[in-house]
């Protein structure tokens, strides 16, 4: 959803889907590379763009959490070292 206008509802950064977050952000980068946004909404949309990036980096922090709490789990049945039946072949989640 963009933010083009004063009147417009832009729905919290929280409520969006990963993907949908993901492609506001892009289109303010977009904007905001191309000199799309007008000066009066500027700060508005660097805002916004700040809320995505802080909200994404939350869930990816959270997920990769989850992921760590599972790990005991797949290497009790031997799959993070590939000799078991997930053949995962990895004994690390990958950082970003």
């Amino acid at each position: 959803m963009s933010m083009q206008g004063d009147d417009q509802v832009t729905v919290p950064a929280g409520e969006l889907g990963y993907a949908e977050a993901s492609a506001e952000l892009d289109a303010i980068i977009h904007e905001l590379d191309q000199g799309l946004v007008d000066v009066d909404l500027l700060e508005a949309r660097f805002r916004r763009a700040i809320d995505i990036v802080e909200e994404l980096d939350r869930r990816i922090r959270g997920a990769r959490e989850r992921v760590d709490a599972l790990m005991p789990r797949l290497e009790a049945v031997g799959g993070a070292d590939g000799g078991g039946p997930a053949g995962a072949g990895a004994s690390e989640v990958p950082r970003s």
